[in-house]
């Protein structure tokens, strides 16, 4: 009988992403809403492992409440602009007020940067994994890249646009070639290998 790992999203491309790197292993990876739970948390960390912490907490106490025995999985991520000092950071989607769109939030970064030479920026996540025996664990990820000067790009969402790694915005990229390099995944493989070696 495979373990229930459940992530604290009902995110559907999270969902697929986490399913194929972890099909090798014995796992039953659910998302909270496909195994009964529905927790909207508060998210006041100050960075994306306390985020992250939060959700997997709520959500494996949750399962121990009802009697289930699993993981719990949650993460949280964002981009950091060096010259604005690591934000939006946590706030990445609050950046530009709470019913912007993906437009207004590159648009205000984009005015945020005028005039600033050094344009460097990290997609960061931060992954928390809790075993079944309640053992919290933190795994980051992180893609370096630049803000470039208008966005670019019809795939992708949130700062993708804007965000170039070499000639090309993550938008420009195949969702192939995002899911290679991205911040997730190099998180999701740390949380793989800590998986393997259980």
């Amino acid at each position: 009988m495979p373990m229930k790992l459940i992530l604290a999203t009902n995110n559907q491309n999270k969902l697929r992403e986490i399913r194929e790197m972890l099909s090798g292993l014995p796992y039953e990876v659910l998302s909270q809403g496909e195994a009964g739970f529905s927790l909207d948390v508060e998210e006041n960390g100050t960075t994306f492992a306390e985020n992250a912490a939060l959700k997997a907490k709520a959500l494996w106490k949750a399962a121990q409440a009802a009697g289930v025995s699993c993981c719990t999985l949650a993460d949280d991520s964002g981009l950091c602009v060096d010259a604005l000092d690591g934000a939006p950071g946590v706030y990445s989607h609050r950046f530009a007020g709470e019913n912007a769109t993906d437009a207004d939030r590159n648009a205000k970064l984009l005015r945020e940067l005028q005039g600033k030479e050094n344009r460097s920026a990290q997609f960061v996540c931060a992954m928390v994994l809790i075993t079944a025996d309640g053992t919290a664990e933190c795994f980051e990820g992180k893609v370096c890249g630049e803000i470039g000067d208008v966005p670019r790009g019809d795939n992708g969402f949130g700062y993708d646009p804007v965000f170039y790694v070499g000639e090309r915005s993550f938008a420009e990229f195949t969702a192939e070639e995002k899911n290679a390099v991205s911040h997730r995944k190099r998180a999701l493989e740390q949380v793989l290998s800590a998986l393997q070696n259980r």
